[in-house]
């Protein structure tokens, strides 16, 4: 991955990161190396991204000298029990010396309480353990230019509390502190690791069939072709051999083999084998897909009960799953506009607090002759100033949102629905009115014939039962039809020669072959002028078609799309394609409603008949039809004009690109196994799942009003304790049991959202 000596970017794991001031000290501490033209580090994902001319050795050690480790770049994350989490947390330095002078801590208290005896010794033994780290943890800031953080505050009040005389606080803080930070950061860690447990959807190790090489067991012998002796090289005698290689080693075009119940270790193509393929760790779908030759396949997907034989297609680095764990790590990255406010408020609340402790150490006594120490009636204004550094650390503010963050982006990914970033987990709890495409979104995007009739009208009482009964002049039609439209890729025109494909009717050549567009197709077959176009471009006054016409506008009146068929200056029938509605279309839509969606619209380039057929079936509240692209924009903006910023249009993420962007959630429907998709949408929904819709709008909201509490909880504490800090009533240990008590309280009501449940009419999605 990078050079030893220089290189020009460098990605490293740190271990050892449990607040949002460690990124920040990082950050700076690295970015002064030389040569560093770019450092940035995901707190949440505990990851450092860093850009220039590289020396890593100096790296690891200016990031070890500033407190922290880095983890191996091969390191495979292995899931931890909460034993072993435990275990590892009481294993790390600072917490083992901050338990020690939790035990000196408690013996003092015990001496001065049970046994009368001097707990000062024991008190000072108990507050070096537990401060040394912050010590060194503070002084490493100030030398990074980070200024004055919390370890540094936390070590000026025990500091100053010792020498003040008091000895049982000033050990009690920074022993609580240093148990709170700890805590802090062994429930950072388990938010991490349901990042990191998704790398354990895609196993490790693959089963690749390869050929035999340089076979010892017939070197020599003449070749099956008798064109000399076999030297070496693919053995032509020996099939291909199991062998199981790393995942890294396989190159696109390589043959893995999947055996029954095994997860997929690669994104791939069914070379051969049937099976039912479990999709949910990657799509979220609920039921498995059944897969056979020519279909793709997704790394981390499980399959069932059949042997699978697969053309790798991506490498390990670059599949679905990697590219959705990449994803799901950078989007915690981006923001939310709460965040983004939090950090400018602790940037100004901190150096405000710390101004204020001076001020209160200094002013009472010097112009109202108020006590500087502590009084037997009363502590005195340094003792006050000393709380006030304690309540200055702005921590519970600062983690209030980031957990709660990536707590929903990870439970969101784990049901397939990929969140950019945080701004748009909040833009999806706001959202009030959708805007959708039609096909390929509400419908499956690949339209098929349904119907067709001749106006001889021979099949009319077949059609009665099958609408798709043919007859000779059905078929002549569908043969002359599907010659021309074989040189359209229109979907319509995809529809039409894939019926006449599965009839298996002769392919005929066309000639001169000519577009219409917004119409049809017009050119030569055989001696014939065959034009095939829109029931305007072809309509007929002839009374003996009368009917074809009223079956042609019954058959648009159901939402099927008609194109007529001349053949000279004779008609001689019609087509009907319909685009089938996703299963779960109308559900999901009638499920955005019941939670508090007010309007859904449809955006289409269809016609009105068949757009609003569609629309009514869906249950949508108004249906916009005939829109070109740029339509489409002008419409999502009229919406976002209308309704403010709680539009979110949802399209296939390519085509209605412009749309998406305009809107203030772009929701991005194809997502499994497409690099664009993954990379243009706001949201992407993997498995093309509406249902996914309702979940993650619910989820959105929720994570929401969580940053919101712990945000007023975090803000609410705090004005509490610097009132009582300035009226004498708050001690040092309250203060900082207040300030860990917060932390930890917004920490874990973050961490919810990762097991929450969320229930919708027809439908509950829930982490498993």
């Amino acid at each position: 991955m990078t050079d030893q000596t220089s290189s020009h970017t460098l990605n490293l794991r740190i271990t050892g990161m449990d607040c949002a001031d460690c990124a920040l000290k990082l950050e700076k501490g690295v970015a002064n190396l030389a040569g560093i033209s770019l450092c940035r580090v995901n707190f949440t994902a505990a990851k450092m991204h860093i850009e220039g001319d590289i020396n890593e050795a100096v790296v690891r050690q200016r990031i070890q000298s500033l407190g922290y480790g880095v983890a191996a770049a091969d390191a495979r994350f292995i899931p931890r029990s909460r034993r072993r989490q435990v275990i590892d947390l009481l294993r790390q330095p600072r917490n083992t010396l901050t338990l020690i002078g939790a035990l000196f801590l408690l013996g003092g208290f015990a001496a001065q309480y049970a046994a009368g005896w001097s707990a000062v010794p024991l008190f000072l033994v108990g507050g070096l353990f537990g401060l040394y780290f912050p010590a060194k943890s503070g002084w490493a800031a100030l030398r990074s230019g980070q200024g004055l953080d919390m370890n540094v505050l936390m070590t000026i009040a025990a500091v100053g509390a010792f020498a003040i005389g008091e000895y049982g606080e000033a050990a009690t803080v920074i022993v609580l502190f240093s148990l709170g930070e700890a805590l802090e950061g062994y429930t950072m860690e388990r938010a991490r690791d349901s990042i990191r447990s998704l790398t354990q959807l895609a196993p490790a190790e693959a089963i690749a069939l390869r050929p035999c090489l340089d076979c010892a067991g017939h070197l020599g012998q003449e070749l099956p072709d008798g064109s000399g002796l076999y030297t070496g090289g693919p053995c032509p005698w020996c099939g291909l051999h199991e062998q199981t290689v790393p995942v890294e080693e396989l190159a696109i075009g390589d043959r893995i083999m999947v055996k029954p119940g095994e997860r997929i270790p690669m994104d791939g193509r069914v070379l051969a084998g049937q099976s039912a393929v479990n999709q949910a760790p990657i799509t979220g779908e609920s039921v498995p897909v059944a897969k056979q030759p020519g279909d793709e396949v997704f790394a981390g997907a499980i399959n069932g009960d059949g042997l699978l034989d697969i053309s790798v297609t991506h490498l390990a680095a670059d599949n679905t799953l990697s590219r959705l764990i990449y994803l799901v790590e950078e989007a915690q990255t981006q923001k939310t506009p709460a965040q983004r406010f939090v950090d400018k408020f602790a940037r100004v609340y901190t150096p405000l607090v710390v101004v204020g402790a001076a001020l209160v150490a200094l002013l009472p006594p010097l112009l109202f002759g108020q006590p500087f120490f502590d009084t037997p009636e009363q502590h005195g204004w340094l003792y006050r100033a000393l709380t006030l550094l304690v309540i200055a650390c702005p921590c519970a503010l600062v983690i209030a949102t980031p957990v709660a963050v990536v707590s929903a982006i990870s439970a969101a990914a784990r049901r397939g629905v990929l969140i950019k970033g945080g701004a748009y987990l909040e833009a999806l709890g706001r959202v009030k009115v959708i805007a959708f495409d039609k096909t390929g979104t509400l419908t499956e995007g690949q339209p098929q014939l349904v119907g067709l009739a001749c106006t001889d009208n021979c099949c009319a009482e077949a059609r009665q039962t099958d609408l798709l009964a043919g007859c000779a002049h059905c078929d002549e039609m569908l043969t002359v039809a599907a010659a021309l439209e074989r040189y359209s890729t229109h979907p319509l025109a995809q529809a039409i020669t894939a019926a006449a494909d599965r009839r298996q009717l002769p392919q005929l050549a066309a000639l001169g072959v000519e577009n219409l567009p917004g119409q049809g197709i017009r050119g030569q077959v055989g001696p014939h002028r065959v034009t095939v176009g829109s029931h305007n471009l072809l309509h007929s006054d002839r009374p003996e078609h009368a009917l074809l016409h009223r079956l042609v506008s019954s058959a648009q009146a159901s939402g099927q799309t008609t194109v007529l068929v001349g053949q000279d200056d004779s008609l001689h029938g019609y087509l009907a394609v319909s685009d089938p509605p996703r299963p779960a279309s109308r559900t999901a839509i009638a499920a955005l409603k019941t939670i508090g969606i007010e309007k859904t619209v449809m955006l289409t380039g269809d016609n009105e008949t068949v757009a609003g057929a569609i629309g009514r079936q869906m249950g949508l509240d108004e249906i916009r039809a005939g829109l070109l692209p740029e339509d489409k924009v002008t419409a999502v903006r009229g919406l976002v004009a209308d309704h403010g910023d709680g539009v979110a249009m949802v399209g296939d993420g390519v085509n209605d690109a412009p749309a998406l962007a305009a809107a203030s959630v772009g929701i991005a429907m194809g997502a499994s196994g497409s690099a664009q998709a993954l990379e243009t949408a706001d949201v992407a929904l993997m498995a093309d799942d509406l249902s996914q819709l309702p979940a993650a709008i619910q989820l959105g909201r929720r994570a929401a009003n969580t940053i919101k509490f712990n945000i007023w909880l975090a803000i609410v504490i705090k004005a509490i304790f610097l009132a009582a800090a300035v009226l004498g009533v708050a001690t040092l240990w309250m203060a900082v049991f207040a300030d860990v008590g917060a932390s930890l309280l917004v920490t874990l009501n973050g961490m919810r959202l990762l097991r929450q449940k969320f229930t919708v009419p027809s439908m509950t999605v829930e982490k498993q």
